[in-house]
C-alpha cells in the first residue's frame, strides 16, 4: 500500500513539473515574464520525486567475474585493439570524455558515448532507445563498422582459443560458447556497475546534514526551475523521452545537423519523434563530460545554461546556475570495482 502511495504521489509531482512547464510555454506566448517558483527552503527529504539507487544487487559473480574479463578484452573487436572498456572507462566515469568515441582503424562515431556506470536502471539503452534490454544493446558495438566492427562468429572463434575462456563458459553455462553466452556475461558484469550511496542518497536516506546548505539551495532550483520535471526517479533520468529544443531550436542554432541529431526519428521514422532522446541520467554528471549526445557541452556551467533556456525558457543568473551545480556534485555514488 505505501508503495502503491508513492507512485500515485510520484506521478502527481510529475505532473505538476510538466503543468510548470506548460505554463512556462504560454508565459512566453504571452510574452510574460517567465519566474521560477522555488517553494520553501529545504531543510530534510519529504516525499521527494527522486529514489536512491539501491545500496546493494544481488548478482552471479561467477558471471560478474567473466563479464569484466570479456568487457576489457580486445578479443571482441576486429582488429584486437578495441574493447568495451575503451569507450567506458571505469576510471574515467564509464565514458571516454571525448565528444565521439574512436572505434578500430581510427573510425570516429556519431554520437557521444553516455556512461555505462548504472544502465541497468535505464528503461530503454542508446540515446535514442533502440534497444530494450543491455543484452540487445550489446549487439550495437559489436557489430557497428565505426565502433569495433565484428561478428559473433568471428568472436567466439578467438574466445575458443583460450582454455580459460573455454573452462568459465562451460562452468557457468554448462554448454559451448556462444553470442547469448557472452552477451549474458557482459550484462551481468554491467549490472554490477551501479553507484549508490552518494551525498544526495543519504540526504532521501534521512541524513539532513549530508547536504550542505548551498546544496539544499541547489536542489530547491533544481526543483523550482522545473529539471525535475524530466530528470526524476532513481537516475534522476532514463525513464522517459524528451525533445531536445523544447523551448528553441537548439540544432539550427548548433548549426550542422547530423543524422545522429535526429534522435528517436531514426528509429520510428515518426515526425513527432524528429530531435526526440532520452532524458539521460544525471547521475554522477560531473564525472562524464562532454555533455549531451554531440558531446558539445565541456562544462557543468555550460550545459545547465543550455537546458535552461532550450528546456526550461527560462533565463537564470549565475548564483542559480552555480548552486544547482553544486547539487549535481552531490549526485556522484560510490563506483564498486569487482575483484
Amino acid at each position: 500500500m505505501n508503495r502503491l502511495f508513492k507512485k500515485r504521489h510520484l506521478v502527481l509531482i510529475v505532473l505538476f513539473a510538466v503543468a510548470s512547464l506548460l505554463s512556462l510555454q504560454l508565459a512566453r506566448m504571452t510574452e510574460q515574464p517567465v519566474i521560477a517558483k522555488l517553494g520553501p527552503p529545504i531543510t530534510a527529504a519529504g516525499d521527494e520525486p527522486i529514489e536512491p539507487i539501491p545500496m546493494q544487487v544481488s548478482l552471479n559473480m561467477e558471471k560478474v567475474v567473466l563479464g569484466k574479463q570479456l568487457f576489457h578484452d580486445p578479443k571482441l573487436s576486429k582488429t584486437n585493439d578495441i574493447s568495451c572498456a575503451s569507450c567506458h572507462d571505469l576510471t574515467m566515469g564509464g565514458t571516454d570524455r571525448l565528444p565521439v568515441s574512436i572505434g578500430i582503424n581510427g573510425e570516429k562515431g556519431s554520437i557521444n558515448s553516455p556512461t555505462v556506470f548504472n544502465n541497468s536502471f535505464h528503461f530503454k539503452q542508446f540515446w535514442d532507445g533502440r534497444a530494450s534490454s543491455l543484452e540487445e544493446q550489446i549487439e550495437g558495438p559489436v557489430h557497428a563498422g565505426n565502433e569495433m566492427g565484428s561478428s559473433w562468429p568471428e568472436i567466439i572463434g578467438k574466445l575458443k582459443q583460450s582454455p580459460e575462456y573455454v573452462n568459465a563458459f562451460n562452468k557457468l553455462y554448462e554448454s559451448d560458447i556462444s553470442a547469448d553466452h557472452i552477451k549474458d556475461a557482459i550484462a551481468t558484469f554491467e549490472r554490477s556497475l551501479y553507484t549508490p550511496n552518494s551525498k544526495f542518497d543519504q540526504f532521501l536516506r534521512g541524513n539532513a546534514d549530508a547536504l550542505t546548505q548551498d546544496e539544499k539551495e541547489g536542489y530547491r532550483r533544481f526543483k523550482g526551475y522545473g529539471c525535475v520535471a524530466c530528470h526524476q526517479g532513481v537516475l534522476l533520468g532514463g525513464n522517459m523521452y524528451q525533445k531536445f529544443g523544447v523551448f528553441g531550436d537548439y540544432i539550427k542554432d548548433r548549426g550542422n545537423e547530423t543524422k545522429a541529431d535526429l534522435g528517436r526519428y531514426n528509429v520510428t521514422g515518426k515526425e513527432d519523434d524528429r530531435y526526440m532522446f532520452k532524458v539521460p541520467s544525471l547521475r554522477n554528471i560531473a564525472l562524464t563530460a562532454p555533455y549531451f549526445h554531440d558531446g558539445s557541452s565541456q562544462t557543468l556551467d555550460e550545459a545547465v545554461k543550455i537546458m535552461v533556456k532550450y528546456q526550461l525558457g527560462r533565463e537564470a543568473d549565475q548564483k542559480d546556475i552555480d548552486l544547482i551545480i553544486k547539487f549535481l556534485n552531490t549526485l556522484n555514488g560510490e563506483i564498486k570495482e569487482v575483484a
